[in-house]
């Protein structure tokens, strides 16, 4: 009897989060803009205008995949219930453990809707590049950088994304003074967008051989990777070229030819570095590939009139300007931004960021 009430309450509430999933994406409006689009995809001349049947059928393309996730979770619940009145009959344990499992598929399917429509604006379907940059305080704050470098790496790994580190400025023993990398996968960019700014890390350095207790900053700029997407003109006269050898832990190739490639903007002082590969021809159109992307984000900025986020890419890497402290000692991370906390940190610098960044693109930073 108690198994028949939480199955019932359950699918209840699925019910209740399926209406309000068809409500939240227009669900009948959708279906309307459908039958029109097919109406106009269905006459003789429309492929006369290549360019507007293209816009037409990639329309199409998107309304067909949201109207059928959502009659297919309707479909799930409806199979749930038909599983439900055979277990009424039976009360199999095999019987219940596939109902919750179908609930429990459901809901997955239900919250990724709902993480989709968090997906907004103009770049977040692209892949993106995330610069870190260690700021004062020698080897604690490098090796604070190396840690999110990793942390990075493997939310990555989790979400099934390729990465790929660009650029990478080695730091003795266990640090970088400065990495790129690049995630490729379809909304990397909207999902990591919100970790732009300064990351706080307090706690007793190892590097101390009194262990007193540091403050160690880096910094986080994410950009997307707009290559492929949008055009953006570069003055050669407008850039300075470096080249110098490539640092690393080590390697026969590293140190032993000038292939790195350094590139500054003068206008704007931003900076791009590549030596991930051999050739120095490659790692120069790396990093103009990502000075372009940088422009881009920036001008983006600049139209959008988005100055809290402006003075935090050209703000210290300092007190006063963090997004999130992570308090090792107290067994504490929290994003002052979205009030979001967390205590189990090693389980967060694992890469299981998801209920942060959820947070943040719900509140539309």
């Amino acid at each position: 009897m108690i198994d028949n009430n939480v199955i019932n309450i359950k699918i209840i509430k699925l019910f209740n989060k399926y209406n309000i999933i068809k409500k939240k994406f227009l669900y009948h409006k959708k279906k309307k803009k459908l039958k029109k689009i097919n109406i106009k995809l269905s006459k003789k001349n429309i492929w006369e205008n290549n360019y507007y049947a293209k816009i037409l059928s990639k329309k199409r393309s998107s309304l067909i995949c949201i109207i059928r996730k959502i009659k297919n979770i309707k479909k799930n619940i409806n199979d749930i219930k038909e599983i439900f009145k055979l277990y009424i009959n039976n009360f199999d344990k095999k019987i219940f453990k596939e109902i919750m499992y179908e609930i429990y598929i459901v809901e997955q399917k239900i919250n990724k809707l709902n993480i989709s429509k968090m997906f907004t604006k103009k770049n977040d379907i692209l892949n993106c590049y995330i610069d870190i940059q260690s700021g004062s305080g020698g080897l604690e704050s490098q090796n604070w950088s190396k840690m999110l470098q990793k942390m990075y790496l493997k939310w990555a790994e989790k979400k099934k994304f390729k990465t790929k580190i660009t650029e990478e400025s080695y730091s003795y023993p266990n640090g970088i003074k400065s990495s790129t990398i690049h995630i490729v996968g379809k909304y990397a960019f909207g999902w990591t967008r919100t970790e732009t700014g300064i990351h706080r890390l307090v706690r007793k350095s190892p590097f101390d051989s009194n262990n007193k207790r540091h403050t160690s900053f880096s910094s986080i700029f994410v950009y997307p990777d707009i290559e492929k997407k949008i055009k953006v003109e570069l003055d050669t006269s407008q850039l300075r070229i470096d080249v110098y050898r490539a640092s690393g832990a080590g390697g026969q190739h590293v140190n032993r030819t000038e292939s790195a490639v350094r590139i500054t903007h003068l206008p704007t002082k931003i900076v791009t570095q590549c030596q991930n590969n051999r050739s120095q021809h490659q790692n120069k159109e790396q990093a103009i590939k990502q000075m372009k992307s940088k422009l881009y984000k920036l001008e983006l900025l600049k139209k959008n009139k988005d100055k809290k986020i402006l003075e935090s890419i050209k703000s210290s890497i300092g007190w006063g300007n963090q997004i999130r402290s992570y308090v090792l000692d107290n067994s504490r991370i929290k994003d002052l931004r979205t009030g979001m906390e967390t205590c189990n940190i090693q389980n967060f610098l694992d890469g299981n960021l998801d209920l942060f960044i959820e947070a943040s693109l719900k509140l539309g930073l």
